[in-house]
């Protein structure tokens, strides 16, 4: 039987003060995934030929925008993705720990429809029309995906 690889989930750690801060690989997967999303939404919009009208669903200053909502929609839609489907009851009981984001806990579909209502928030309040931003997303998504 092959075994699996003991591989440490941190890449380093400093300790300052009495606190140990690590960088995690999974951490370095979500930047690396947001990082490539940002190209790839920069990419498709400077190609005006792409979309309906020639007109892509946004400016290329707004993808930096954008993005900023994105990885807000990611955290905290995933951590309370987590909360809610994946440990209620504790939570519940011991809600301060819900901030105790070091100790992990984050879902998928939390973070997915945390992207979502983080795209329809951020167009609704700069006048750009969901489904096109919508494509241009789900263009961006699947790098970070991959690496998570």
């Amino acid at each position: 039987m092959i075994e699996f690889p003991n591989i440490s989930p941190e890449i380093f750690t400093i300790s300052l003060g009495g606190f140990d801060f690590s960088l995690r690989w999974y951490a370095i997967s979500y930047i690396a995934g947001f990082i490539v999303a940002l190209y790839i939404m920069k990419f498709f919009v400077r190609r005006d030929h792409l979309w309906k009208y020639s007109s892509p669903p946004m400016e290329i200053d707004q993808t930096d925008d954008i993005l900023t909502y994105l990885i807000f929609g990611v955290i905290l839609g995933g951590r309370l993705g987590y909360v809610i489907f994946y440990n209620f009851d504790y939570y519940l009981l011991n809600p301060i720990d819900i901030l105790r984001i070091w100790d992990g806990g984050m879902s998928f579909h939390g973070g997915f429809t945390g992207v979502v209502l983080s795209l329809i928030y951020y167009c609704s309040r700069n006048s750009i029309q969901i489904m096109p931003a919508a494509d241009l997303l789900a263009l961006a998504s699947p790098p970070g995906l991959l690496f998570g």
